[in-house]
C-alpha cells in the first residue's frame, strides 16, 4: 500500500468523475460542478482510505506525493 504520509494530487485533466475516490474517501475528495475530482480536505480520511481511492481510480488520476520537509 502507498505510503500516504503526503500529498494527495488530483490531475484534473485525466479525470473522468467516475466517482471511486468520493466513494472510497468521501472527506478528502470532492466534485466540482463540472464533476471533476479535486481534494477538499487531504486529511479528511483515514490513510488507508485514501489510498485506497488513489488505486481505485480507473484513469490513474489521483497520486500520493511525498511530503516536502524543510531542512
Amino acid at each position: 500500500m502507498p505510503d500516504t504520509d503526503g500529498r494527495v494530487v488530483v490531475d484534473r485533466e485525466a479525470c473522468i468523475g467516475s466517482g471511486v475516490c468520493v466513494l472510497h474517501a468521501p472527506h478528502t475528495f470532492a466534485h466540482d460542478d463540472e464533476a471533476v475530482a479535486f481534494v477538499a480536505d487531504p486529511g479528511g480520511d483515514p490513510a488507508e482510505d485514501i489510498a485506497t481511492a488513489v488505486e481505485a481510480c480507473p484513469t490513474g488520476a489521483l497520486r500520493l506525493t511525498a511530503r516536502e520537509t524543510e531542512e
